[in-house]
């Protein structure tokens, strides 16, 4: 093999594991036109990871879509009964989730017949607390409302939980009393199996279509996601 079909490979172990290398050394890609138009074209390797990233994370969310989709009580708002749903794992400490809260008031007011679902995620430090708050907030119909309030906040530190809370009209005793139950807990342990069993790794995450993806990807994406969802 020559040098430059070792260095493939091991780009290919690199973006793939070393199982997707032996399938790649074995499969007869290495000695094919398909390797010399790869040789000559590196720049689509990324985005073959990509792709092949994107596959893995459809067949894992294959047998728990409908959990995905299923909101906690209240923890959702577009159109209840729309014919496509997004769902974005997000954390309030997120700078990234911040920037696309704007993209998904858009992707709601261009796409009446979206429903969105929000799992709460908090993988940064402190932001539990916000993501119990706003889990009271939906069980009071304040949800929607005080997850907007929370983003324009900065951080989510207690001051700022409690001034979200207030422009939302939660009440903050109640709110309390039940971020402190099992159900506000086992629902944030819930969504942090869900998406380690997808293979995400950060926020924000989404699920439209059956597709996982990752990060702040831009509403123009997140649009023909859609678009694709609601021609399956």
């Amino acid at each position: 093999m020559s040098f430059r079909s070792l260095a493939l490979t091991a780009l290919v172990s690199l973006i793939f594991g070393f199982t997707g290398a032996a399938v790649w050394s074995f499969s007869g890609l290495g000695d094919s036109h398909t390797r010399a138009y790869l040789l000559e074209n590196p720049d689509l390797l990324p985005e073959m990871a990509e792709r092949y990233q994107q596959q893995q994370g459809a067949d894992r969310l294959a047998g728990i879509e409908e959990r995905v989709q299923t909101p906690f009580p209240g923890a959702e708002f577009g159109n209840p009964d729309g014919s496509v749903t997004l769902v974005e794992f997000t954390d309030y400490a997120c700078g990234y989730c911040r920037a696309s809260q704007e993209h998904v008031a858009q992707l709601v007011r261009d796409n009446p017949d979206l429903r969105v679902v929000i799992r709460e995620w908090p993988i940064f430090e402190g932001s539990d607390k916000a993501a119990l708050v706003a889990l009271a907030a939906a069980k009071q119909g304040r949800y929607q409302a005080f997850h907007d309030a929370m983003f324009t906040k900065g951080a989510p530190t207690e001051a700022a939980i409690a001034a979200a809370a207030a422009e939302a009209g939660v009440d903050m005793a109640k709110a309390q009393e039940f971020a402190a139950s099992g159900e506000a807990k086992a629902e944030l342990a819930s969504n942090t199996e869900l998406a380690r069993e997808i293979g995400f790794g950060g926020t924000p995450s989404w699920v439209i279509g059956g597709q996982p993806f990752e990060g702040a990807i831009g509403v123009e994406a997140l649009q023909q996601a859609i678009d694709a969802a609601r021609n399956r």
